[in-house]
């Protein structure tokens, strides 16, 4: 994270252990259909990061405690196509160099999002992808305890 500004959109890239595990995929459809309902409704039908409305994915976000190894489900917030996307550049990244789409309009939104330049936008990425390096290093354990009554 830069120290001279927060960022509203920020990367977030989950340690390749920890890759599929997450509430969604341990949910059933219809449960997990109901919280992303009751996700959206929370935040009015928008991005809780850009403002947009339309197409909204539901957004796991963790907490990591390095020393430990857990990571725990923080909250499930509203993301836009791009904000999400965003979030997850590398896969991203991928997903664009398979289909032909642009990594670039991605890097636009962060800039935009942000107010910031590419320069900000780079250090950020770096930043990103060496905590990436660092965590997937590790098996995590995954604490959903915050959403425990919900999977009852």
């Amino acid at each position: 994270m830069l120290k001279h500004k927060r960022l509203k959109l920020d990367i977030e890239l989950v340690p390749s252990s920890s890759w599929g595990l997450n509430l969604r995929n341990l949910l059933m459809p219809k449960m997990w259909k109901k919280l992303r309902e009751e996700v959206v409704a929370k935040y009015n039908n928008r991005c809780a990061v850009c403002g947009k409305g339309g197409k909204l994915h539901a957004h796991e976000v963790w907490n990591y405690d390095d020393k430990n190894h857990i990571q725990k489900l923080k909250d499930i917030i509203t993301l836009c196509t791009m904000c999400h996307a965003t979030k997850h550049i590398g896969l991203a990244g991928i997903q664009a160099s398979e289909k032909g789409s642009s990594y670039e309009n991605l890097i636009k939104h962060f800039m935009k999002v942000n107010n910031c330049s590419r320069e900000v936008f780079e250090k950020h990425l770096k930043s990103a992808f060496q905590k990436f390096e660092e965590r997937s290093h590790y098996e995590w354990q995954i604490d959903l305890t915050t959403y425990r009554n919900r999977l009852k």
